[in-house]
């Protein structure tokens, strides 16, 4: 096995409150990038060395200057801070090397009342791209990843520029099935628990009594599916959460509610349907019927994207691993 050439490079940083604020408490900062991209990082004074391979150690440094000008700017940095820094132009690049297919420094951020978002995987960056520039797009893949999170800034950030007047979120509530009339409470109350994680993804981008008067108002309105029917929706974004629990007839209701001025945003993962055995999935025969339909964009998410708990991408990966060796065994 041929040994890979290592370097080191050694970097020398001006402000020293800067690079503190840069390094993080016990150099937490440091140690979660060596972790990243395998290299060896000391700290001396003002001084970072950085050891390893040649690529890693080019990336490495780039990420260093960035989380710098970060800290400088904000007075800090945290762990999504090294998570934007490590994509470049919009494209991850663990070689260090950057893509040039979106040249220029690329702004993928998405702007709301509490927190401006960045993407934190090139898949991510390729999804808002998707979002900047298609109509309808379909965001599919595992839990984690950021699908209906950064869906939901897209659309807080065009209300708040004033492109759209109206905000829908919606998801099947399959798991009621047939015995939603027996939960206790009213409708609203009922249906809740299944909408619950739009809202949480709302309130992480608006302050709470700003959403409550949105909601009141009608500008923003969580309901789920079955709401949508005989209705146009018009200047607004509309969010279709959990896709894969929709039935073909569901969905092609759903798709054809586009009014003027609208935009969609369609998430699913296959491999969590909830349906009923035998019932093909909505959102699986939306991908095969609309597959060549042009201005329609189709992100496909992997564990790789997963922003959750690191474990979460490694359990993901464990069961796409037991699925795909069932099937290969006909199962």
């Amino acid at each position: 096995m041929v040994k890979k050439k290592e370097m080191q490079d050694v970097r020398e940083f001006a402000d020293n409150q800067v690079l503190m604020a840069m390094l993080g408490a016990r150099n937490d900062n440091v140690r979660r990038l060596e972790k990243k991209l395998d290299v060896d990082i000391k700290v001396r004074g003002n001084q970072i060395t950085v050891q390893g391979d040649k690529a890693a150690v080019a990336k490495a440094v780039s990420v260093l200057e960035k989380l710098y000008q970060t800290a400088a700017r904000k007075g800090d940095v945290d762990s999504s801070d090294i998570d934007n820094a490590m994509v470049v132009k919009g494209r991850e690049t663990p070689s260090g090397k950057a893509g040039e297919e979106h040249g220029g420094e690329e702004d993928l951020t998405l702007r709301t009342r509490k927190r401006h978002i960045q993407p934190r995987s090139a898949t991510q960056a390729e999804y808002i791209r998707a979002m900047n520039s298609c109509e309808m797009v379909f965001g599919l893949g595992p839990a984690g990843t950021g699908k209906t999170f950064l869906a939901v800034a897209k659309a807080v950030s065009l209300m708040l520029e004033g492109a759209i007047d109206k905000i829908i979120l919606s998801r099947p509530a399959v798991e009621a099935g047939e015995n939603l009339g027996f939960l206790p409470g009213d409708l609203k109350e009922k249906i809740d628990p299944y909408l619950r994680p739009l809202y949480d993804a709302l309130y992480e981008m608006l302050p709470k009594d700003v959403v409550d008067k949105k909601l009141e108002l009608g500008e923003i309105e969580v309901a789920p599916l079955a709401f949508m029917r005989g209705r146009t929706l018009t200047n607004a974004m509309v969010i279709l959460d959990e896709a894969q629990n929709t039935t073909p007839m569901q969905m092609k209701m759903f798709l054809t509610r586009m009014g003027e001025n609208s935009r969609m945003v369609i998430n699913g993962d296959l491999s969590q349907t909830d349906l009923p055995r035998g019932v093909q999935s909505g959102l699986s025969d939306a991908l095969d019927v609309l597959r060549n339909v042009k201005d329609i964009a189709m992100v496909t998410f992997t564990e790789k994207d997963v922003v959750r708990h690191g474990l979460v991408s490694a359990i993901v990966k464990a069961y796409d691993k037991r699925y795909a060796s069932r099937k290969g065994l006909g199962g």
